[in-house]
């Protein structure tokens, strides 16, 4: 079968409505799975089947290859329906989803060598540029690096790992480069509090040659039409700036995280009565106060998110460039989001009492799946915090991936 017969078999025709439906299908199937994901540290086989065959993990991947290619707040409202049965399917899909929004930004070369095989490809990444060192040579770049946190490898055929380009000891450049499983090697080392099953481990990749048109080049990924893909693929959604906004999707898997917690918790709460006092727990104004004031949290979170991607989808549309200032608005308030969703989840664990700590009590896997995932560096709101606060103080922010 050639690419095109391949891709016209895709999910270009389902609507918005249609797949967001499919995502909250399988949230209570995924919560049904969780701790035999855990178990295992990595994605189930039958959750992959499940995210390929309702064509979620291509929600953004561009119409021509077969994808759905909606707006870019899809990003956002997919892994948090997902998160809401499991937090680390959550994380593993908006990473597979975003890759391949990303993969559309490349040059058409990469986009046929990989789509062009198959459209379902699946892409890992290695996002932390001083990780990785790569040096410019005839016809592309030699790469080596050791990338931790690189979620879903174990099923991916890609992987996007980032990497500075230096002449001597200059800094010229970031890429972002696309290297095959068969030339990196990855390192079994996931054994950790949370998150258990996203299989994030350690990729390790020596003297690799990239070409050219593999080889994405950060400052064409800030917002605007500059981008290698550009021609190919046209519509605005792609005239997102990845520094800016490429975080939301992982921020929409907190806010589905602790909106479990807050459905568990309300289903528990209907449930049971005290014996201390003999009232029902619904009756107790401590217990309505938590309720109340996480799920507020979550709201707020959740509308923070959509926010930002409906408005950077409206900025591409006019096809400018952000200002650095709203740009670091935008990763502040995935920080200040996601921190309202440990809170909230934190206030529903709390609510357990000594119960909170058997394996289990089930609010205690999401209560250590949002602690874990609150580490990543887009959720920390001392850099996000401080950053924004300079440039809205008309500081110089110095950094060329913005």
């Amino acid at each position: 079968m050639d690419a095109l017969s391949k891709r016209s078999l895709g999910f270009a025709g389902v609507s918005y409505d249609e797949a967001i439906a499919r995502a909250c299908s399988l949230a209570p199937v995924l919560r049904a799975r969780a701790a035999r994901g855990e178990a295992a540290r990595v994605m189930l086989d039958e959750t992959t089947a499940d995210l390929h065959r309702t064509g979620l993990l291509r929600t953004m991947q561009p119409r021509r290859w077969g994808g759905m290619e909606l707006d870019f707040v899809a990003y956002v409202d997919f892994p948090y329906e997902l998160a809401r049965g499991c937090a680390s399917t959550g994380w593993n899909a908006a990473n597979l989803l975003i890759h391949h929004w990303m993969l559309a930004l490349y040059d058409e070369r990469a986009q046929e060598e990989i789509w062009g095989a198959d459209p379902d490809a699946l892409i890992a990444s290695g996002i932390a540029f001083p990780q990785g060192q790569a040096r410019k040579v005839d016809g592309g770049f030699v790469l080596s690096g050791r990338w931790n946190f690189s979620s879903c490898v174990n099923v991916a055929g890609w992987n996007m790992l980032a990497a500075i380009v230096r002449d001597g000891e200059r800094v010229v450049d970031h890429r972002m480069c696309l290297v095959p499983r068969s030339d990196y090697e990855i390192v079994d080392d996931w054994q950790v509090l949370g998150m258990r099953s996203t299989g994030s481990m350690t990729v390790v990749a020596k003297d690799v040659f990239v070409p050219a048109h593999r080889a994405l080049c950060a400052y064409d990924a800030r917002g605007g039409d500059t981008f290698p893909g550009a021609r190919g693929n046209p519509n605005p959604v792609y005239r997102v700036p990845l520094s800016t906004l490429g975080g939301h999707g992982i921020g929409g898997v907190a806010v589905g995280n602790a909106q479990a917690a807050l459905d568990l918790t309300v289903e528990a709460v209907k449930e049971r009565s005290t014996s201390y006092v003999g009232l029902k727990m619904r009756d107790i104004q401590t217990v309505q106060l938590r309720v109340g004031a996480a799920g507020a949290r979550i709201d707020a979170a959740l509308r923070i998110l959509r926010q930002d991607c409906l408005e950077g989808q409206a900025i591409a549309e006019r096809n400018v460039i952000a200002d650095p200032e709203r740009k670091l608005r935008f990763k502040r308030n995935l920080a200040f989001a996601v921190g309202l969703c440990t809170e909230a989840v934190d206030m529903l664990h709390a609510m357990a009492g000594a119960n909170g700590i058997y394996d289990s009590y089930p609010i205690q896997r999401i209560f250590r799946d949002a602690h874990s995932l609150a580490g990543h560096i887009s959720f920390n709101t001392d850099a996000q915090f401080s950053t924004w606060g300079l440039a809205a103080l008309g500081g110089d922010i110095v950094s060329p991936t913005l």
